[in-house]
């Protein structure tokens, strides 16, 4: 029987993946951008440690930025609360409480929120891993396989490569997603709520995220448990033999539909 581990979700992982085949098999059916990477809580520094080729950060950054040097330099980075430049981060990765100050929203009303009530509204609203396990987390690329697994995935991609992807995700086992958008501390929406509940989750990446973590103007993310990719390869590739795959050709906003639709659907009518 194959063993199984248990993420900070609670939700079943395959022990072993074969990395190099799955960010291949993304990229050549989405023809991604940016490298696929994972994320690990863990519950004590020293077992983050023991990481390979581990980087520490000399300097304090976000977590968009800790995020960004594993997506955009390649780099695998491990981090601690006092790695990073204030509460809004650590909270949302279960490195910090969401303690009363937390909470009050206080240090953004005024800045990205009118009054101090809707700030506060804006963090009561924010999914993030509840404190007191973990210590460390580390973001690694995918195809590095030094995570063993991630607990989640992250993956780049323009709404077009979202869209397919998502619809690979929904071959089989079909399911609705409903996604939410808190604003600012957009991560809450991608890695927050896929750690807290190992559901996938989409965000549409926030000002800071752009502005430290090098997001480009075009792109989304997902947050999603690695369980959930090799279906939606499986779906990818279905998909696709079915003509549906990225990129998507422009077929023209004047012509008959008709012969279009009709490689799809051919008799189904």
């Amino acid at each position: 029987m194959e063993q199984t581990r248990q993420g900070p979700a609670s939700f079943a992982e395959p022990e072993k993946y074969d990395w190099n085949q799955i960010v291949d098999d993304l990229n050549r059916l989405l023809r991604l951008r940016t490298t696929p990477i994972g994320m690990k809580l863990f519950t004590t520094v020293e077992e983050m440690e023991q990481t390979p080729k581990l980087r520490r950060p000399k300097s304090i950054h976000t977590t968009d930025q800790i995020v960004a040097q594993a997506a955009r330099m390649g780099w695998t980075v491990g981090i601690t609360a006092k790695d990073l430049v204030g509460a809004q981060c650590a909270v949302v990765i279960g490195l910090q409480p969401a303690d009363e100050a937390w909470l009050s929203g206080k240090r953004i009303a005024g800045v990205w929120y009118s009054t101090l009530e809707d700030a506060s509204a804006h963090q009561h609203a924010m999914d993030v891993v509840p404190h007191g396990k973990y210590a460390g987390m580390v973001v690694s690329p995918l195809i590095a396989g030094r995570l063993n697994p991630p607990d989640i995935c992250l993956i780049y991609g323009t709404p077009g490569q979202m869209i397919i992807f998502i619809n690979g995700l929904q071959w089989a086992g079909y399911k609705k997603f409903q996604w939410g958008c808190v604003g600012e501390s957009a991560c809450a929406d991608s890695w927050g709520r896929a750690l807290k509940t190992g559901e996938p989750s989409v965000s549409i990446p926030c000002f800071a995220e752009r502005r430290y973590g090098g997001v480009l103007d075009d792109e989304l993310l997902m947050a999603i448990a690695p369980r959930y990719l090799p279906k939606t390869i499986e779906g990818l590739k279905r998909l696709a033999a079915n003509g549906l795959r990225y990129p998507i050709a422009q077929y023209g906003i004047q012509q008959d539909a008709r012969a279009g639709m009709a490689v799809s659907y051919g008799s189904k009518d």
